[in-house]
């Protein structure tokens, strides 16, 4: 009874920190548009495109049990939609990503409604096979008078307006901060509500999850949807932070990067799993090519192996022990 009523106080003094903490945090990544500047905006901006991207895999993934290896198709769908609304229709830069994530949408019911009839292996070498047909698709000369073909797009960005006194970089980054902020509240909202018990029900046992009285395939369908609308968000503002787009942007190894920023980040940590992840994607490389020229992906694989082995749960896990460390210390 006693240790009942000494959990239940704990997390009602727990629930008002996170969001203190939340909220520090947003006002931490606003705050850096002050502090930043140039590339490191621009290694800002990307990381946290990822991380919207990683946040719908990893519901896909970590709550519905769903394996794709085929996201960065949709990533694609969403940078190329984003970059035509731009060259073609001078849409301001800042309403694409939702213009995006509707062709997204759109793409992701006609492709996932066949596909989520498979699961498992089967669905991961399906959508692993979109992953590769894309890149193709995007070469070909029967869409190149919208996507340019091979040469790609380069895209012609206005900052905001004077009175703002915001640079281009500043403004780009700023607008990333904003969907991401965005994502992060649906990512928390779904996964605390009644989706995310469905969907976490269906991945456990679907049966059993029929039997609660839980629509498998609609479940599915929505971690399905929500996914490609994150990963289409993630690539339009990629695009944007890039300023261009091309096939060989997207190849079939970009799906496997968004895999290992989920897996690695940490499955089934909503929002630090994510950005954790997006961290090791877009840095690591870069470092691991700093200790060795030419032989960088094997240190990369290394890193990867060394976590997993280290803390199967991921970075997110890893933050997890220290934080269980550090409280069991206190404790005492």
């Amino acid at each position: 009874m006693t240790q009942a009523l000494s959990a239940s106080r704990s997390r009602k003094v727990s629930f008002p920190l996170a969001r203190l903490g939340y909220g520090a945090a947003a006002l931490a990544l606003l705050a850096a548009t002050g502090v930043l500047e140039g590339y490191e905006l621009f290694l800002a901006s990307s990381i946290l495109s990822y991380a919207i991207a990683a946040m719908g895999l990893n519901v896909l993934m970590g709550y519905n049990g769903q394996i794709s290896l085929g996201h960065g198709a949709f990533f694609a769908i969403g940078a190329y939609a984003a970059a035509i609304c731009i060259d073609r229709f001078a849409v301001p830069f800042a309403l694409t990503p939702v213009i995006a994530g509707v062709v997204g949408m759109a793409a992701g019911w006609l492709i996932g409604k066949p596909a989520l009839r498979l699961e498992g292996v089967y669905l991961a070498l399906a959508t692993f096979g979109l992953a590769i047909a894309t890149p193709t698709v995007l070469r070909s000369d029967l869409f190149a008078e919208w996507t340019g073909g091979v040469q790609g797009l380069f895209l012609l960005i206005n900052p905001a307006p004077e009175w703002a006194g915001l640079d281009l970089d500043q403004s780009i980054y700023l607008a990333v901060v904003g969907y991401f902020l965005l994502f992060a509240f649906l990512t928390l909202r779904l996964v605390r509500g009644l989706n995310g018990k469905a969907w976490i029900a269906t991945r456990d046992n679907p049966i059993a999850a029929r039997a609660m009285g839980f629509d498998v395939t609609r479940a599915k369908t929505r971690a399905f949807v929500f996914s490609v609308l994150a990963c289409s968000v993630g690539g339009a503002l990629q695009a944007v932070a890039v300023q261009f787009v091309a096939p060989d942007s997207f190849p079939f190894f970009l799906s496997i990067s968004l895999f290992t920023a989920v897996v690695v980040g940490g499955l089934c940590s909503p929002l630090i799993g994510p950005l954790l992840g997006a961290v090791f994607i877009v840095m690591v490389p870069n470092v691991t090519e700093e200790i060795w020229q030419g032989g960088s992906w094997a240190v990369y694989g290394g890193v990867i192996i060394a976590i997993m082995a280290i803390q199967p749960r991921g970075l997110a896990g890893m933050l997890g022990w220290v934080k269980d460390k550090l409280t069991t210390h206190t404790n005492r």
